[in-house]
């Protein structure tokens, strides 16, 4: 770990990575153009991996300084942050380490940073989510979660669906059924993509029976991206079945 712990220091390690091709490359990826998901958002050029290099130097940021980073326009500074944010409240929760003021102040200051919009592209999303907020949900009321799936902000849905990741693995498919059926409907593809990979999970980390179940009721409403990453594991057979299923009607089809 290094020994400047501050979010210049962090910056600075970036900005010797940064990449100018790579970064228009990611522009492009992360759809930043106008009227695109993620219109304005800016780039350096660091990929995942050297960005995740980075944040392990500086394990230790203290949280005025992840804010900081949190506070970018720069994308990957955004990551750092929560890369950070993701060891803190790991270190947080372990077995003989278990600080539950810390792990709710950590949660607090996540949720504080996607209601503010700071979390706010999907890669961003996937790489907290579920370490943070679902972690810390995983053993209390889950009411939080329908909050932010009734958002009219993109990304705080995705938080809410991509939170119950943490659920799965742990082999509880409740909350996430209960939000695939509530964003059926929902406009985004991003969501779509979202809802039906957590449904693929659930057939192949909890019970394949749990997800067969929801395709028999909702098949026919799902969106065609949703149907075809939550069917994606199953046989082809059963996939083609489940993707021909009649439409029925509903804003979801598409």
């Amino acid at each position: 770990m290094t020994t400047d712990q501050t979010a210049a220091a962090v910056i600075e390690a970036l900005a010797a990575l940064a990449d100018p091709a790579d970064a228009v490359f990611l522009q492009r990826f992360f759809k930043t153009g106008p009227g695109e998901y993620g219109e304005g958002d800016v780039f350096l050029g660091v990929r995942v991996p050297q960005t995740r290099a980075v944040a392990k130097r500086f394990a230790g940021l203290p949280l005025p300084e992840v804010s900081a980073l949190l506070d970018s326009p720069v994308h990957e500074h955004r990551l750092a942050g929560l890369i950070v944010l993701n060891a803190a409240f790991a270190r947080a929760s372990g077995v003989r380490t278990r600080d539950d003021g810390e792990r709710e102040r950590l949660a607090a200051f996540y949720l504080q940073a996607v209601r503010g919009g700071r979390v706010n592209n999907w890669d961003l999303v996937d790489a907290s989510a579920e370490y943070v907020l679902g972690a810390f949900l995983l053993d209390r009321p889950r009411g939080l979660l329908d909050e932010l799936a009734a958002s009219p902000v993109l990304w705080e849905r995705r938080v809410a669906v991509l939170s119950t990741f943490t659920f799965l693995k742990a082999g509880d498919a409740s909350t996430t059924l209960e939000l695939a059926a509530r964003l059926l409907d929902d406009p985004e593809d991003l969501m779509h993509k979202a809802v039906g990979w957590m449904l693929r999970e659930t057939g192949k980390r909890v019970d394949r029976a749990l997800l067969t179940g929801f395709l028999d009721e909702y098949a026919g409403r799902m969106p065609r991206t949703m149907l075809a990453y939550a069917t994606e594991h199953l046989d082809a057979a059963t996939r083609a079945a489940y993707r021909a299923a009649p439409r029925r009607s509903g804003r979801g089809l598409r």
